[in-house]
């Protein structure tokens, strides 16, 4: 099950690169085909491990929304994918990424109302005795999350009335390169701080 789980997220960690094949080489149909199992077996798989990974009862209940990412995202595209095939329109393809972001987004503020910020929620699997400072600081790094997920989802969303190049190459590369970043920020001034 988790490597089937590796197995599609991987896959759609491609998808802009499978689009660009598909529109460019392949055609709709088969496109269609290919991203549909795909989907369907991304959200199989992520009810399923909802359903059977069983969590021990001394735990916090972590991440909320975010263990369900799986099954949200495997029915935007199902429907981004019928929405293709019933209006034989190419164009929905594109808009995924702006999908999953906006996902994201609202998962990100939504646990901002809660008791403790998603990123607490992490940091906790880590150290689960967090001090006043570090639980701020979770707080800070959950509202950059959905700062950048906001503007991710715009770019996204611009790129999706430019030239298919341009929209993969944003989607495929650049949006990656910036969360890579972003990690990379947040780690080095997390050290820097001491926060822990």
């Amino acid at each position: 099950m988790t490597t089937l789980r590796l197995l599609t997220g991987a896959l759609l960690f491609a998808y802009p690169l499978a689009v660009f094949a598909g529109l460019t080489y392949w055609g709709m149909a088969p496109l269609t085909l290919i991203l549909l199992v795909l989907f369907i077996a991304r959200m199989g798989t992520g009810f399923l491990s909802n359903i059977f990974t069983r969590q021990p009862s001394k735990a916090p209940v972590i991440l909320g929304p975010l263990k369900h990412l799986s099954l949200y995202t495997g029915m935007v595209g199902v429907i981004l994918v019928s929405l293709s095939a019933l209006f034989k329109e190419a164009a929905w393809f594109l808009y995924y990424p702006v999908a999953v972001n906006a996902v994201l987004f609202c998962i990100f503020a939504f646990s901002l109302g809660q008791p403790k910020s998603l990123v607490e929620q992490l940091a906790r699997l880590q150290e689960p005795d967090l001090n006043s400072k570090a639980i701020a600081y979770t707080r800070k790094v959950t509202q950059v999350w959905c700062l950048f997920f906001a503007f991710n989802g715009l770019v996204a969303w611009a790129s999706c009335s430019m030239p298919l190049s341009y929209w993969t190459l944003y989607n495929g590369f650049i949006s990656y390169c910036l969360i890579g970043l972003l990690f990379a920020i947040e780690f080095f001034i997390r050290k820097k701080a001491q926060i822990s």
